[in-house]
């Protein structure tokens, strides 16, 4: 091969490599215009009839991504499972969330058999896939950190915890317990946790959840945090609900807030970073499940919780 020849080769891969050498200017690249995160609601409505199916809550097109993501770390959806049907679910993620808002069955994986009820919370690890079976009618509310693992382009390379199985029963106790001495606080719940992740002390390694009451005619002020939260609404009468803004007024209230509506059995986007305080205007205690990934962002020790009072 004569020498031009080669030289012509050498110059063609280096320009391969120059391709996507691209530079910006620093002020007009330190602050990027990111993807909006909106205040969304799932209705209960999506998990109450019809085929037994997954029910994505896909904001991609929003997020611009080319994967399923809800937030750009996590994923969540409806199981609708029919009485007598079976449900497989496989997603490439490290942490897994169930709560099942209603029915009877059964999760197997390679694991072993999780038997479950309404009211019941369990966790997977990165399991290759689950079989869910119910008895009967059946809903389930699903969270993963899928879209977390897409973002970075990787796979699971090992588990992090075993399975969790959080019983209706031991909530119900665990609640009743945390009232007796939270009586008086602005806040009564527990966050569940997993002995894994002593430092974080959260749910998985990336996920975070709070069961929390919101007892009947109070309101939790004002607070902000930046993970996000996809809010699922456990029980709750009329006129209970969450106000949500990017400011406070002098008095502490929200100013100009966005309002979510607590209807049980739904579930909703809270957007990171903005004030939100929860409202019971109704006679009856309501309970709200939020799911953040509270635990990657407290890991990098950036949640940055803070509250009004």
């Amino acid at each position: 091969m004569n020498r031009v020849k080669v030289e012509q080769i050498q110059e063609a891969a280096q320009q391969q490599w120059e391709r996507h050498a691209q530079v910006k200017e620093y002020m007009s690249a330190v602050n990027p215009p990111m993807p909006k995160i909106d205040v969304v609601p799932y209705p209960s409505a999506l998990h109450e009839s019809g085929d037994t199916r997954i029910i994505p809550f896909d904001q991609s097109s929003q997020l611009q991504t080319a994967y399923p993501a809800t937030t750009p770390n996590l994923m969540a959806n409806y199981l609708r499972i029919c009485s007598g049907d079976t449900l497989k679910t496989d997603a490439n993620a490290t942490s897994q969330f169930f709560y099942v808002i209603r029915g009877k069955g059964r999760t197997q994986m390679k694991h072993g058999t999780v038997n479950w009820k309404e009211g019941d919370l369990f966790t997977l690890p990165a399991v290759p896939d689950a079989l869910h079976s119910a008895d009967e009618d059946t809903a389930i509310y699903w969270v993963t950190d899928s879209p977390l693992l897409e973002y970075l382009g990787v796979t699971p390379q090992k588990e992090r915890f075993e399975p969790v199985l959080y019983t209706r029963e031991r909530l119900t106790k665990e609640l009743e317990d945390v009232r007796k001495i939270a009586a008086g606080r602005n806040r009564t719940g527990f966050l569940l946790s997993n002995p894994n992740f002593p430092i974080t002390m959260t749910l998985t390694h990336t996920l975070w959840a709070l069961y929390n009451v919101l007892p009947a005619g109070v309101t939790q002020k004002p607070h902000r945090h930046n993970s996000i939260a996809l809010d699922f609404v456990v029980s709750a009468g009329p006129e209970t609900y969450t106000l949500i803004g990017k400011e406070l007024n002098e008095d502490g209230s929200i100013k100009d807030p966005i309002k979510a509506m607590w209807t049980p059995g739904s579930a909703f986007i809270t957007p990171p970073g903005l004030w939100h305080s929860h409202h019971n205007d109704s006679g009856e205690d309501a309970i709200v499940l939020p799911v953040q990934d509270a635990g990657l962002i407290m890991n990098m020790q950036v949640l940055d919780f803070q509250h009004v009072g």
